[in-house]
This record gives C-alpha cells, sequence and structure tokens, in this order.
C-alpha cells in the first residue's frame, strides 16, 4: 500500500499522514524532509519552485514509497506530471488529496511557525493545482472539518 498525501501548503499533509500511517500500522515520511537544501532555500526567499526544480526530489518520494511494502508519505504532487513521476517509481500509488478554499489555506499557513513556506508562494501553489483525474487511484477530501474526521475519511478510501 503506498500513499500520498498531497495539496497545496497548508492544507494539513504532514498531520493528516502521519495519522493515517500509525492508524495503518505503516511507515510515514514527510517529503519536505527529501527537498535538497537549494529547494527549501527558494522557497523561504519566496520564490516558486520550477518543475526542474521538484523533478528529482519527486523522484525521491516515488523511490522512498517503492523500497518499502506499505508507506505513507506527504508530498505535494500538485500536476499530474508530478504524479507521474512518482508513479514511475511507485505504480500502485493511491493519491489522498487535501483540498480547501484559498482562504482555509491562507489561515492556516499564516498560522504556522518554523516553516520554510511564506505565504506568498500559495498563489503559485494553487496556479500550479492539477485535478486528480477520473483515471488516478485517488479521493478527494474537503479539510474544513476536523483533523479526525480527514484522517477518518483517508482511512475509510484507502481500505
Amino acid at each position: 500500500m503506498h500513499i500520498v498525501v498531497m495539496g497545496v501548503s497548508g492544507c494539513g499533509k504532514s498531520t493528516v499522514g502521519c495519522q493515517l500511517a500509525k492508524r495503518l500500522g505503516i511507515e510515514y515520511k514527510d517529503g519536505d524532509e527529501l527537498h535538497p537544501k537549494e529547494n527549501i532555500d527558494k522557497m523561504r526567499s519566496g520564490t516558486p519552485l520550477t518543475d526542474a526544480d521538484r523533478e528529482p526530489w519527486l523522484g525521491l518520494a516515488g523511490q522512498w514509497l517503492s523500497e518499502r511494502d506499505d508507506g505513507v508519505i506527504a508530498c505535494s504532487a500538485l500536476k499530474r506530471s508530478y504524479r507521474d513521476i512518482i508513479r514511475k517509481k511507485a505504480p500502485n500509488t493511491f493519491f489522498v488529496h487535501l483540498h480547501g478554499t484559498y482562504e482555509v489555506h491562507l489561515e492556516r499557513v499564516q498560522g504556522r511557525e518554523g516553516h520554510f513556506m511564506p505565504t506568498s508562494l500559495l498563489d503559485s501553489q494553487f496556479d500550479t493545482l492539477e485535478p486528480l483525474a477520473d483515471d488516478e487511484p485517488s479521493v478527494l477530501i474537503d479539510i474544513d472539518q476536523p483533523v479526525e474526521d480527514i484522517v477518518e475519511a483517508a482511512y475509510q478510501a484507502v481500505r
């Protein structure tokens, strides 16, 4: 079972991904840990990542999944082409897309402390986001609800 918890910044990927993995009894990885320092520095400075910046990172996310029988990784995976990179390494990946309004995301990003992602990049993430297609194994979950309900919806979708 390979699961990517995806969405734009502030959707709760790390929180939901970690709790979902615990509930399933499988390993969890925060995809941000796989970013090279250059990507972190670029985002911290308010510069959006390019597809070329993201490609090696997405490959590492797919590799992390492929190296284990079961795993949950938090990774934005905003475009179909990004998800395809992950699926090249881990073909049977299921995507849990956490989605909400711009206002909900903005409020969450503004409330975070110590994270490298500034609110100024939220627009570029929404601009980059491509909805999951019908042929992509996935579920779309509204984030404007308690975390426990989001995790339960994700759990039910992947079971």
